[in-house]
């Protein structure tokens, strides 16, 4: 009989979302936490940013910091979390600034939200903050609405996966007149954000977003609620048809630059409609079409948590087709290009799968050009 204690539960993770820099989010973590700690609660900082912002530091007044871990990285010394002293404190809630960061290399992992998994792993709550800009299936319409490509992204599946997410709203108006006042930035740093980033139109556009997001958040958290068994297909009399509609979304992938928005949209698509979703790559017979940009793309998809595969055909459009049949896909999502280099191959391929799955919904995804 093994004396080994039990694995620990994972922790819970609760998000404060919002849309852009100075709406409230880590005032208000660090406010919930400061009730926490009130009531008795084990709660630390792992990482706070405090942007200078003086009421958010007063904030902080009582709570545990855990120091953080210094790394040197071509000739300087950058700080960063310090997962493995957290992980020796073992608090009971951990508050972790800018979810979506990118830390610097030498540390264990590569993104902090990755360092945040770890501190669920061992049964650590998680507190932390993002904005709605940072996730990855919004990354081109953010772009488009902003003139910027916002570098630093998490997963959708991981905010899926947490146990609450809060919204954190302020309207664009009063945004911009914290800004105008200091409360955001130093004064000629928050003129120049709102003549670039800040501007009201990027600003309602965004909130816009973040309203959106989170009510697709309330809506598939009751949905859970109301039917524990979604995603799963109903058991089925022989010969009868299911009386419920089971989505499956299906990406084809190419090695072109495009092929990345396509993923995006067709993996958002797919999280709207709690629809199962896959990717395929068809590679001609005898002939290796794997290149760098491919395997990007396929990676890509990987870490979205899309079921990928490469499969082999003489015939493209065919062999997408059957493959949908085979996995009863619903939608297949397609890319199109102008590039003169492309579009005659695009073209056929797109045409012979239109015409050779009429029974199943085919988006084709333009190339956005900027």
């Amino acid at each position: 009989m093994s004396d080994a204690a039990p694995p620990s539960p994972r922790g819970r993770l609760k998000i404060f979302l919002g849309y852009a820099a100075g709406v409230g989010k880590t005032y208000q973590m660090l406010d919930e936490a400061q009730e926490l700690r009130r009531k008795g609660v084990d709660v630390v900082i792992g990482y706070f940013e405090p942007h200078g912002r003086q009421d958010t530091i007063a904030k902080t007044e009582g709570l545990e910091v855990v120091p953080r871990k210094k790394i040197e990285y071509r000739g300087s010394v950058f700080e960063e979390m310090d997962v493995d002293a957290i992980l020796r404190r073992k608090p009971a809630v951990c508050l972790v600034d800018e979810f979506a960061h990118t830390n610097v290399p030498g540390c264990n992992c590569l993104k902090r939200w990755e360092d945040v998994q770890a501190l669920l792993d061992h049964g650590i709550d998680v507190f932390t903050t993002l904005n709605v800009q940072h996730l990855e299936s919004l990354n081109d319409e953010v772009r488009h609405i902003t003139g910027i490509r916002v570098r630093e992204t998490v997963p959708d599946w991981v905010v899926d996966a947490a146990d609450e997410v809060v919204l954190v709203d302020l309207t664009a108006e009063a945004l911009q007149n914290r800004l105008q006042r200091g409360v955001v930035y130093p004064a000629e740093k928050a003129l120049k954000a709102m003549e670039n980033f800040f501007t009201e139109t990027n600003l309602t556009a965004l909130r816009e977003l973040a309203l959106r997001h989170a009510a697709h958040e309330v809506e598939g958290r009751l949905s859970d609620l109301s039917a524990p068994t979604r995603g799963k297909l109903p058991a089925a009399r022989p010969g009868a048809e299911s009386p419920t509609r089971h989505d499956r979304i299906l990406i084809c992938l190419t090695g072109r630059p495009s092929t990345a928005v396509l993923i995006r949209r067709g993996k958002r698509v797919a999280d709207y409609l709690h629809a199962e979703c896959l990717a395929v790559h068809v590679q001609r017979n005898g002939r290796s079409d794997h290149n760098e940009a491919l395997e990007k793309h396929l990676s890509f998809a990987r870490n979205l948590h899309i079921d990928t595969h490469v499969l082999r055909g003489a015939d493209v459009a065919r062999t997408i087709v059957d493959f949908a049949r085979e996995r009863n896909i619903t939608q297949i999502f397609m890319g199109r290009t102008g590039s003169a280099r492309w579009y005659g191959v695009v073209k056929s391929t797109v045409h012979r799968v239109v015409r050779l799955a009429r029974d199943r919904e085919i988006t084709v995804v333009a190339e956005r050009l900027r």
